[in-house]
């Protein structure tokens, strides 16, 4: 039996929602290049791929704000100066996705789901705007029924306000859609919204084990889902 379908007592899901960043593409090259742009124009040493390797998953905000902390914990960070260097960022996020890649699997599952008839959704902390040219420019533009970005709903995970309004927007119920992700922050919104939960383990999670949240099912390619 697939190893999806044994979730779901041998038939498919319904509806199936995806975190992106760690998930379905890394990222982390081209985020750490606007990162690092960020920070020259503050005449600051650059961060680097690994160090922002452990600093996504909770928005674009969040991120900068990591930066120019240098770590994880940003309470004292300039509040002025983090809305300066987010407006940067996003302005050298912007100009270059051509070190982005799509992980292996991916297309190959999203492209079964849909073949199957699943309904898919993309529910990320990434901003709204850079979602369509993204998902185009790697292939993925025509995967998806719904986009929710890290600033379409007033919520991020993992508060699980974006998965229950796809839920009613597919007219699915919980127990009959899936969220896959790679971080803490995807398990505990899927799990807040009653949704079963998968997990890649090659993702981001701040540089943590993603097997310590306990998700339904961890993989180490979503082509192992097929």
């Amino acid at each position: 039996m697939q190893a999806l379908r044994t979730l779901f007592a041998g038939e498919l899901p319904q509806l199936v929602m995806f975190d992106l960043d760690g998930t379905l593409m890394d990222s982390v090259p081209d985020l750490a290049a606007a990162v690092d742009q960020m920070l020259a124009l503050r005449s600051r040493p650059a961060a680097g791929v690994e160090r922002v390797r452990d600093w996504v998953g909770n928005g674009a905000a969040v991120l900068v704000r990591r930066a120019l902390a240098g770590g994880l914990h940003h309470t004292g960070v300039d509040d002025t100066e983090a809305q300066a260097a987010l407006a940067d960022f996003l302005r050298c996020y912007a100009g270059d996705h051509s070190r982005t890649t799509v992980y292996p699997g991916a297309a190959e599952f999203l492209s079964f789901l849909r073949g199957q008839g699943v309904k898919l959704a993309l529910v990320t902390n990434k901003p709204e705007r850079f979602l369509p040219e993204l998902l185009g420019e790697k292939g993925l533009g025509d995967s998806f029924d719904w986009l929710v970005g890290g600033d379409t709903l007033p919520m991020q995970k993992p508060d699980p306000g974006a998965l229950l309004w796809v839920l009613q927007q597919a007219g699915v119920t919980a127990d009959q859609a899936l969220f896959v992700g790679d971080s803490r922050n995807d398990v505990r919104a899927a799990r807040a919204a009653g949704v079963p939960v998968v997990a890649v383990s090659y993702g981001y999670n701040h540089g943590e084990p993603i097997a310590a949240e306990n998700p339904d099912l961890l993989v180490d390619s979503l082509d192992a889902l097929i």
